[in-house]
C-alpha cells in the first residue's frame, strides 16, 4: 500500500504544481490531455483508498455532496466597499485630498476593477480553511466547498507563507465561458444569466458544489484582511508575495506617480475593455505605501486610501416596442428588438439582437416588456434580461413568422439547430447579403464596391447575382448619382481585376454554409483547381483536413444545386478563372498553431497567414491553450495579454521567417 500512497501524493503534487504554473506563472507545463488523465487517475486511487483522504487534495476541485444551506461566517476584519468616481474632476478632488494628508510623497497602484463576486479566502498555516462571500461586510456566507472547485484557487499555499492570511479577491467567469453557459441554459429552456457577474455569483451560491465545478470560474486576488507572520512595506510588494504563495493576481496593473499617469492608465485600460476576455467596469486606485494607507485610515464603509474610477455604463433599461425579423445571407431569420431609444455609454441604442426563438423563450420576453440592454464596444447590443416587476398586463407574446418576411416562402426548421431558415436562394434579402459577402475584403475583395453600392445596384436592377457584376460597364455606372467617368471606370476595373483571385477566396466568396476562410483554404489546397472541387463527392470531401460530415453535406448540396452550378458556369463564361494557391510545400511548421496580432513590418496579416499555412502550420483567430505561437506586430492588443497569461511563445516577423527557415 505504500506505493499507492506514494503515487497519490505524487499526482497531487504534479496537479498542484501544474495549477500554479498555469494560473500564477502563466507557464503551462502539462497538456489538457495529460492534466485530465492525471486527475482521473487521482480520483480513482482516492476512491479505492479513502484512508489517504486529504483536505488539500486537488480532487476537491470536482465538488462534494450537496449542502442543505450555507452557514454564516464572521470576517475578522470588515470587507469594505470602495467609493466610486466617474470623471477627471472627481479624480483631481480625490488626489488632492490624498496629497493634503500625506504631502505628495506617495505612489498609486492602478488595477483593473473586475465585475465579479467579492470573496475572502482564509488560510491557516498555509491551508485553505474558509472561503466566504462579502455578505453585509461583517458577515458572509461560507462557500468553501464551492470555491475549492476553482482551479486557480490553491488549497495549500507555497513557500514562506504567513501563519494566518485573509486574502480578498474577485471571482469571475470569462466572457467565452459565460456565452457557452447561457447557450446550454437556452437549450434546456432555463433562465439565462443577465451578465457574467450574475453567472459567477449564481455559481458560487450553488448548494451542489459539483455544479460549481462545471462553471469554469476564476479568481484574481487583490487585497487582504488579517495577516500574521509577514511584513511588507507596499501594496506592490504584497502582490508579489501573493504570487510566491501561489495566489493569482492580475498582470494588468501599474505603479503610477502622478495624476496625469493615473488618467493615462484609465484611458489605456478603457480602450482595452471590450477586447479583454473578462468583464471589468473601471480601475481601482490604491495608495501604494502601507504607512500612507494607515495614515489616511478608513471611513465607515470604505478605505480613504483607495477609490474605484468607473467607466461609462454599458447597460441601459428601456422598453421593447416591437420585434422585426431579418433574413441573413444563409437564410437564417434573426429577431431584432426595436427599442425605445436609450443612451448607453454615450451611444444612442435603438435596437438589439434577440438571437433566436430559444433565447426569447429562455428570457420569457414579450413585446412592451421593460428590458435590460447591454452594449460592448462594436458588438451588436444584446437584450440581457426582463424586469418582470414592471409588467402592466399589456405585454404581448413574440411569434416567429411562418413565412419569410422578405420573399414569402415557407420558413423551415430542423431538430439539428435552433435557427428558423428561408431556403429560397433567390430570396431578395438573401441576395443582398450574399452579394455583399461575395464582394467583401476577405472574399473576392472588390475594392470600392461597398454595401451601399450593392443596395443601389440591386435597386436599379443592374445586378441580379454574382455573374452580373462582371457585365457592368462604365456607362451604366455613370448614370448613378456621384459616379463620374473616372470613378465608374475605376470600379469596373476593380471588378474585372478579381477574375483571377485565388481558389480559396473564390470558394469562400460563394457563401457555402459552414465554409469559412480556413475551410475554403484547405479545400483549395486539397483539390488544387475549381474543376476537381466541383466534381468532388461527399467521400472525397471527408478526406480534407477539418471537413466533417456536416460540412461535406453542405458543400455537396451547394455544388449539386442546379441554380448554383448555373451561376458558377456563368462566372466561368465571363472569364472568372480562380488560380491555385501557391504552396512552397514546406513542412517546417507542421502541427503548430499560430495566432497573428498587431501590424507586422513587411507582411500583411493575410500574407503572414498564407506563409504559415503554406509551410504546414495552422492559423486561428483567437488565443487558447492549444496555440503554440503568437506572431506579434506593433499595436498588439488583447491577444498579446491573453497569450502572456497562458505562457504562449511570442514571435516577431523576423523570428517567424527564421523558424520557417
Amino acid at each position: 500500500m505504500g506505493s499507492v500512497k506514494a503515487r497519490i501524493e505524487q499526482i497531487r503534487e504534479q496537479i498542484t504544481e501544474a495549477n500554479y504554473k498555469y494560473y500564477v506563472l502563466d507557464q503551462p507545463t502539462l497538456s489538457d490531455e495529460t492534466y485530465d488523465s492525471l486527475f482521473r487517475e487521482l480520483l480513482e486511487l482516492e476512491k479505492k483508498n479513502p484512508e489517504y483522504n486529504d483536505s488539500s487534495s486537488p480532487s476537491h476541485k470536482v465538488g462534494g455532496p450537496p449542502l442543505e444551506k450555507f452557514s454564516k461566517y464572521h470576517h475578522r476584519e470588515p470587507m469594505l466597499s470602495l467609493q466610486n468616481i466617474y470623471s477627471e474632476k472627481e479624480l483631481k478632488d480625490f488626489y488632492e485630498r490624498w496629497a493634503a494628508v500625506i504631502n505628495n510623497n506617495f505612489s498609486i497602484i492602478g488595477e483593473p476593477k473586475f465585475d465579479g463576486l467579492a470573496i475572502e479566502l482564509v488560510y491557516e498555516n498555509g491551508l485553505l480553511t474558509v472561503a466566504s462571500t462579502r455578505g453585509d461586510g461583517e458577515t458572509g456566507e461560507n462557500v468553501t466547498n464551492n470555491v475549492k472547485t476553482i482551479r486557480s484557487v490553491p488549497l495549500k499555499l507555497r513557500g514562506n507563507y504567513p501563519s494566518l492570511l485573509e486574502v480578498r479577491g474577485e471571482i469571475i467567469i470569462l466572457k467565452e465561458d459565460f456565452e457557452k453557459l447561457n447557450q446550454e441554459r437556452a437549450k434546456k429552456q432555463e433562465p439565462l444569466f443577465a451578465n457574467p457577474r450574475n453567472a459567477a455569483a449564481g455559481s458560487i451560491r450553488q448548494l451542489d458544489s459539483k455544479v460549481t465545478a462545471q462553471r469554469h470560474l476564476d479568481l484574481f486576488c487583490h487585497s487582504i484582511g488579517t495577516i500574521e507572520g509577514i511584513n511588507y512595506k507596499t501594496h506592490w510588494e504584497l502582490t508579489q508575495l501573493f504570487s510566491k504563495w501561489g495566489l493569482r493576481t492580475h498582470t494588468l496593473k501599474k505603479e503610477l506617480k502622478s495624476i496625469s499617469e493615473v488618467q493615462a492608465f484609465f484611458n489605456e485600460v478603457e480602450q482595452q475593455r471590450d477586447s479583454l476576455p473578462y468583464e471589468i467596469d473601471g480601475i481601482v486606485l490604491k495608495i501604494n505605501e502601507i504607512k500612507n494607507q494607515r495614515e489616511l485610515g478608513f471611513l465607515a464603509r470604505s478605505p480613504r486610501w483607495a477609490v474605484a474610477y468607473k467607466f461609462k455604463a454599458q447597460e441601459g433599461i428601456t422598453e421593447l416596442k416591437e420585434v422585426h425579423f431579418q433574413v441573413g445571407r444563409t437564410g437564417v431569420i434573426t429577431p431584432v428588438a426595436v427599442l425605445e431609444p436609450v443612451s448607453i455609454g454615450g451611444v444612442e441604442v435603438k435596437s438589439a439582437t434577440l438571437h433566436n426563438e430559444d433565447q426569447i423563450k429562455a428570457l420569457g420576453i414579450k413585446i412592451h416588456d421593460t428590458v435590460v440592454v447591454k452594449r460592448a464596444g462594436d458588438v451588436i447590443p444584446n437584450v440581457q434580461s426582463v424586469i418582470t416587476e414592471k409588467r402592466t398586463g399589456k405585454e404581448k407574446p413574440i411569434h416567429f413568422p411562418k413565412n419569410c418576411p422578405s420573399c414569402g416562402d415557407k420558413v423551415v426548421t430542423s431538430e439539428e439547430e435552433v435557427a428558423h431558415r428561408c431556403i429560397n436562394v433567390a430570396c431578395p434579402a438573401r441576395l443582398s447579403e450574399t452579394l455583399k459577402h461575395f464582394a467583401s475584403k476577405r472574399a473576392m475583395n472588390i475594392e470600392g464596391l461597398g454595401d451601399k453600392w450593392i443596395d443601389i445596384l440591386l435597386q436599379k436592377k443592374l445586378i441580379h447575382h454574382f455573374s452580373s457584376l462582371y457585365d457592368l460597364t462604365s456607362e451604366q455606372l455613370q448614370i448613378l448619382e456621384r459616379q463620374g467617368e473616372r470613378s465608374a471606370q475605376k470600379l469596373v476595373d476593380a471588378i474585372q481585376k478579381t477574375k483571377h483571385n485565388t481558389l480559396d477566396r473564390f470558394i469562400f466568396a460563394l457563401g457555402i454554409r459552414f465554409v469559412g476562410e480556413r475551410t475554403a483554404e484547405l479545400l483549395a489546397l486539397h483539390f488544387g483547381n475549381l474543376e476537381r472541387f466541383l466534381e468532388a463527392k461527399e467521400e472525397d470531401l471527408l478526406k480534407v483536413e477539418e471537413v466533417g460530415e456536416k460540412v461535406a453535406t453542405a458543400i455537396t448540396q451547394f455544388i449539386s444545386d442546379k441554380k448554383n452550378r448555373t451561376e458558377i458556369d456563368k462566372l466561368l463564361e465571363k472569364g472568372v478563372q480562380p488560380k491555385p494557391i501557391k504552396s512552397h510545400g514546406g513542412t517546417s511548421l507542421q502541427g503548430k498553431t499560430f495566432v497573428i496580432t498587431g501590424t507586422l513590418p513587411s507582411l500583411s496579416r493575410d500574407d503572414a497567414a498564407n506563409l504559415i499555412r503554406s509551410n504546414g502550420g495552422k492559423v486561428t483567430g483567437s488565443v487558447s491553450k492549444s496555440t503554440d505561437y503568437l506572431v506579434v506586430g506593433e499595436d498588439a492588443g488583447s491577444k498579446l495579454i491573453k497569450a502572456r497569461e497562458l505562457g504562449i511563445k511570442e514571435l516577431s516577423e523576423a523570428q517567424l521567417k527564421t523558424l520557417i527557415g
